[in-house]
């Protein structure tokens, strides 16, 4: 069961007021998150669709929230297949060097001359360019083999998917046919990839320079990451997104925060801030008053400027970005640092009190 700091009590414990706590980034919470265990496509895979929905995110957020309340059990995850052995491959549309190895692979001008002269579409910045390596993070949502190396095609398959922040498109050297005792280093065919994500991309994402599949070596070439420049979406119930500097450090009225690994959810933090507010209605203080959540600070934390997740500080009052003095913190040699910073706030507010 993981701990939590979101609520001022628990049921049979007496509630106390909320206290000035510095809002600093409770690490204790973010080692207890239950991490993805999909950081990237599946080795071979040429399409994997976006299966993340924000509704059932949402619910499951609120649900997590009360059932950490409640002492209930954590949601499993689902383990993915794999090839046949030494069954064809789909069809790589890239073009391939002359000489068919990995060291080519790397060293071929028409990767790196088609990643430099890509156009950046509109809407987005680019994160980095013509690395040799693809982003691997916990916020992955889907795939898509494309072909042409195609940056606007990319970005329209991202603004497609929800909650998409950034993409990667890259060519990758993969077998022909999957690899296996029989066929352990079959010839080589060249797909362009298009990989989508639910937090930005930035280039200490970009970490995973392929791997061994048997005799056959997977690189990476022509590499780059793009991140949109929107803001979060509206969520019922609340008006926002404001935008702030930094996270709030408020001298008052903070009750809680909860922090989500993986894609990065506003809606995340606000199933979290109406199941707070709904555990504490059934759980008042003698006097009929309870704890509402009616504002919420949602951020992106990142480790060492890799996105890590969605971080929610939980408040019983609105405040002001003057207030949003928290940009980071040292842990050890590590820095988790804040971005994408905004402020929802409860409408109507809800008074607190049966």
């Amino acid at each position: 069961m993981r701990s939590t700091c979101l609520v001022a009590a628990l049921a049979g414990l007496a509630y106390a007021a909320p206290k000035p706590t510095p809002q600093f980034i409770n690490f204790e919470e973010f080692d207890s998150a239950e991490v993805p265990e999909v950081t990237g496509p599946a080795p071979g895979a040429v399409s994997e669709p976006v299966a993340y929905s924000e509704p059932v995110a949402k619910a499951e957020a609120a649900a997590e929230v009360t059932e950490e309340l409640s002492s209930s059990e954590k949601r499993s995850l689902v383990a993915r297949g794999v090839n046949d052995p030494c069954s064809p491959q789909p069809e790589g549309y890239g073009p391939k060097p002359a000489e068919d190895t990995a060291a080519a692979f790397l060293a071929f001008d028409t990767f790196s001359d088609m990643a430099n002269n890509a156009p950046t579409p509109q809407g987005y910045a680019l994160s980095f360019s013509n690395k040799q390596a693809s982003v691997s993070l916990n916020s992955y949502l889907g795939l898509y083999t494309l072909k042409t190396y195609d940056t606007i095609k990319c970005q329209q398959l991202c603004d497609a998917a929800n909650l998409c922040s950034g993409f990667n498109i890259y060519y990758e050297r993969n077998p022909t046919l999957a690899p296996a005792e029989a066929c352990p280093k079959p010839s080589s065919l060249t797909n362009i990839k298009c990989t989508l994500w639910g937090s930005p991309v930035t280039p200490e994402s970009a970490k995973n320079k392929g791997q061994y599949r048997r005799d056959f070596q997977v690189v990476i070439a022509g590499s780059n990451g793009y991140t949109k420049n929107n803001p979060p979406e509206a969520q019922p119930g609340f008006t926002g997104p404001v935008a702030l500097g930094g996270a709030i450090n408020a001298p008052n009225s903070y009750i809680g925060q909860k922090y989500f690994a993986g894609v990065y959810d506003a809606g995340l933090c606000a199933g979290a801030c109406q199941a707070n507010t709904a555990y504490n209605r059934r759980h008042p203080r003698a006097d009929g008053t309870y704890d509402a959540c009616n504002f919420y600070n949602v951020y992106l934390l990142s480790k060492n400027n890799e996105p890590v997740g969605t971080y929610c500080s939980l408040y019983t009052k609105a405040w002001e970005k003057k207030y949003s003095t928290n940009f980071g913190q040292y842990r050890g040699s590590d820095y988790y640092s804040v971005s994408s910073s905004y402020a929802y706030t409860l409408a109507p507010l809800d008074p607190g009190r049966i």
